[in-house]
């Protein structure tokens, strides 16, 4: 179970209620090659360090959003049915306020110490916390493949300074995928040429590089 749907029960407590999310110090960012927008150069590397259980640790989620000495870690993944793409309308039940209302392609959030098994980290850990946070978030009615294709970072916001996305790829041969969040508004499947058309400037940031990249091949 996230955090999010665990938070739903304490509506009255702070904002975070004590949410700890998972983080890497900006000082590796900068180490491994500081950049905007979509990376896929030395990727393999790139996650190595990021993954490993020695460069990232678990940090209070209100201090966190307001230090950009630190990077949280969210795994974002792009739903892709042949030439179409999953996209949906940021809900206000969702964590972050400052996307609501935007439109994403990105599936996915923070780790948490109970999306990892009690706190654990490293590689495993990670990608478990991953299938899960899909899991809970949608409901797969068919197989799909899961694979990292790039890291994201957008300095130019608030939002973008203090997180770093993992972009996952998820491949599906049916759109046979259902909505278990109310954080998932008009959950649908469109074009990738229209995403990258008409939509482009309805997408939030990251999912506006992300759509520039795959559209780009």
């Amino acid at each position: 179970m996230s955090f999010r749907t665990w938070n739903r029960s304490f509506r009255g407590m702070s904002k975070y209620a004590g949410e700890e999310v998972l983080v890497v110090p900006r000082s590796l960012f900068d180490e491994l090659g500081a950049f905007e927008g979509i990376r896929t150069e030395g990727l393999d590397g790139a996650i190595a360090r990021l993954l490993d259980p020695t460069s990232h640790f678990f940090m209070d989620r209100a201090a966190a959003e307001d230090d950009p000495t630190h990077k949280q870690l969210i795994p974002y993944c792009v739903i892709r049915c042949g030439t179409r793409v999953l996209n949906y309308t940021r809900g206000k039940s969702g964590g972050e306020s400052r996307l609501h209302a935007l439109r994403s392609v990105g599936v996915g959030g923070h780790i948490n110490p109970v999306d990892t098994g009690g706190g654990k980290t490293g590689p495993d850990a990670y990608q478990a916390a991953v299938e899960r946070e899909l899991e809970e978030e949608l409901r797969f009615d068919v197989p799909h493949t899961n694979r990292i294709i790039a890291l994201l970072n957008d300095d130019t916001n608030p939002v973008g300074q203090v997180h770093l996305g993992v972009v996952h790829l998820i491949e599906i041969e049916s759109d046979a995928i259902h909505s278990n969040e109310d954080a998932l508004a008009d959950l649908t499947f469109t074009e990738l040429e229209e995403l990258n058309g008409p939509m482009f400037d309805r997408l939030e940031t990251w999912s506006q590089f992300c759509v520039r990249h795959l559209a780009e091949g």
